[in-house]
């Protein structure tokens, strides 16, 4: 592989330590957390704990003011490892970003020290059940009643849903007809009376996310609680999704990588006919497409990163990221899984596990479609 020049020292020391918390704290658990379709509580204090929440916040917030690097170093090590359950990039990436570029100065102090210490766990509600790439057909509304808002409605596939202790939520609180115009975004506590959560979604993977729907009846959220200025939700929201759409292909790379370290080792020792799996030629080629192709990616992600350090990463190269790494993703599992024969259709291999959770890559932060389109409309 080109070496990589993103990281410095202090990346690579950091990598080492969050590494070695995932494989002792999280890889250990991480079956029992698919069984029970959420992760335990604690494994979120533990990390608020060891400085590894919000880390890109300033000291000031609870962070560490460091760059987003430390937060890639993360996102790589959990792809890597396999531990799809754990929702500390949403929490940490996205949640954290949309506080600290849209919030008050009040409200940064309230909510960003705790979720850096792991006291608050917080989600993101876009997607309705009837409505999801398209945010501005969402029905979810918020009206104005005194120094409140009375939300009503329904958000689906939330990411950290079940243990959120606070949530952004995408909501109207214009009149019909206007469009992005009408989007705000709301910052609801779990405690609210009339906010429900209905139980962990069956998904055909990453089983150990709780994932689950949100349900608003008539909850009264202080208008302290807007995040931004009213009608500002959709500007907001076309700022940040570019940087999960980054992360999408950040974790599609990383993950995709180690798959393939896995098939190298795994048709080494394999035998077939009397000869290792990866003495033939066939199983040679299929090798090195993958390896090139992952070669290719990766350096498009890196460079896509240096555009982030420097604020100049376009919306549409995050989207041809996005939809063009998820995809390179599923390849690669697809074939990985193959070169394993039989055992890769068992799920006590690590590849059965990367291939059902890997699905999922080219349907949220947008669908692969929807990133066409952006691309398509910058041509």
């Amino acid at each position: 592989m080109i070496p990589r020049t993103l990281f410095g020292a202090e990346h690579e020391d950091f990598r080492k330590s969050f590494r070695r918390f995932v494989d002792e704290e999280i890889v250990p658990h991480h079956e029992k957390w698919e069984e029970q379709q959420c992760v335990d509580r604690k494994i979120w204090n533990r990390a608020g704990e060891l400085g590894f929440l919000c880390v890109t916040m300033t000291e000031e917030y609870g962070g560490a003011g460091v760059d987003r690097l430390f937060s890639v170093v993360m996102m790589e090590e959990l792809a890597k490892a396999g531990t799809s359950g754990i929702g500390f990039p949403l929490h940490t990436d996205i949640v954290a970003n949309y506080i600290n570029n849209f919030a008050s100065a009040e409200q940064k102090k309230h909510w960003l020290p705790r979720m850096a210490s792991g006291e608050l766990v917080t989600a993101i509600a876009m997607t309705e059940p009837g409505t999801g790439s398209d945010l501005q057909a969402i029905k979810t509304t918020a009206v104005s009643d005194g120094d409140h808002y009375v939300l009503n409605g329904s958000k689906t596939f939330i990411t950290n849903g079940q243990l959120c202790d606070l949530v952004i939520v995408v909501v109207k609180t214009g009149g019909e007809g206007e469009g992005a115009k009408n989007i705000s975004l709301l910052l609801v506590e779990a405690n609210s009376p009339g906010f429900s959560k209905g139980k962990p979604l069956k998904k055909i993977g990453m089983k150990a996310q709780d994932t689950c729907e949100l349900f608003f009846e008539n909850v009264r959220v202080p208008k302290a609680n807007l995040l931004g200025k009213e009608g500002g939700g959709f500007i907001a929201l076309m700022q940040e999704l570019a940087w999960e759409r980054m992360i999408i292909a950040i974790t599609s790379i990383s993950g995709a990588e180690t798959a393939l370290q896995q098939t190298i080792e795994y048709t080494k020792n394999r035998k077939v006919f009397g000869k290792p799996v990866a003495a033939y030629q066939n199983t040679r080629f299929k090798l090195a497409e993958m390896k090139g192709e992952l070669a290719i990616g990766r350096v498009y992600v890196d460079r896509c990163l240096e555009l982030v350090l420097k604020k100049k990463l376009g919306v549409d190269d995050a989207a041809t990221a996005k939809f063009w790494c998820s995809e390179l993703m599923g390849r690669v599992m697809d074939q990985c899984l193959q070169l394993h024969g039989g055992n890769g259709y068992m799920l006590e291999y690590p590849i059965a596990r990367a291939y059902i959770d890997c699905r999922a890559q080219r349907i949220y932060g947008g669908t692969n479609e929807i990133m066409r389109e952006l691309v398509a409309r910058t041509l």
